[in-house]
């Protein structure tokens, strides 16, 4: 019987997958351990590196590389958006000193300026309202992706996994706070999930090929806009909902659904 084998930690409680941990010296695993990432049908979150290399031989991984390939990085993401006709508030990105004295003929305060790679749990997320705080953010980063700012008190996280939803829920900002983000401050709440919202989630997962993402997806102006998609998103939510994550993705991979 072909055993489940997975690289990175996440799924270390799982009882049917064996994790045999991220070396980046290939060469550091053992014969055995060899043996089974060669003849494993599917490799479970083996890691960006790895995930391009699976990919290149024809192996299946989850996520799937397409999805590794857009983790923490928004301007791709935006890009993606962008050529898909995603509802995704107006961005754009200013590249150098040059390009940055350029953002206000773009843009009129107050705007979104965020720190476009490798920020995540709404870190390097700033509120820009006028000169000075625009002067403050240029200088944390070499690319200044500036977003257009949309009023709400709320955004929608949803979580798919594979093919399907696995939950959704309110991520309520707190009081003097722009940001929703639950390691921010943010409240959960489950009460009156819009299926408009979820359905917005769904295609654009589907779109974007992406099989394990929270998406957050606010409602402003009259409608939905899909912000950013996470792939290193927590499992809190999980846990307020109800939901036993170890027991899901155990289940999930016995059906074939991942």
């Amino acid at each position: 019987m072909e055993k489940n084998v997975a690289l990175e930690v996440r799924l270390r409680r799982c009882r049917n997958v064996i994790t045999l941990g991220v070396r980046p010296n290939f060469s550091a695993y053992k014969n055995w351990e060899r043996d089974l990432i060669r003849n494993s049908s599917v490799i479970y979150y083996p890691t960006a590196f790895y995930a391009d290399i699976f990919d290149t031989i024809g192996k299946r991984t989850f996520p799937t590389y397409h999805t590794y390939k857009f983790t923490q990085d928004k301007i791709k993401q935006t890009t993606l958006f962008q050529l898909l006709n995603i509802s995704h508030p107006g961005t754009h990105f200013f590249y150098g000193n040059r390009q940055k004295t350029n953002i206000l003929n773009y843009f009129q305060f107050p705007f979104i300026g965020k720190i476009p790679r490798g920020s995540a749990f709404g870190k390097g997320v700033y509120l820009i309202r006028d000169n000075q705080e625009l002067a403050d953010y240029v200088q944390l980063t070499h690319v200044a992706y500036i977003q257009e700012y949309l009023e709400f008190d709320r955004d929608l996280r949803v979580v798919i996994m594979g093919n399907r939803i696995i939950h959704a829920y309110w991520r309520i900002a707190p009081e003097g706070d722009f940001r929703t983000n639950v390691s921010q401050g943010g409240e959960i709440s489950f009460n009156n999930i819009p299926e408009e919202g979820l359905d917005l989630a769904l295609d654009t997962a589907r779109q974007c090929r992406f099989d394990d993402v929270g998406l957050d997806i606010c409602f402003a102006g009259g409608r939905y806009w899909v912000l950013e998609a996470n792939m290193k998103y927590g499992k809190k939510g999980f846990k307020e909902a109800g939901i036993d994550y170890y027991r899901l993705v155990e289940e999930m991979i016995d059906r074939n659904e991942i």
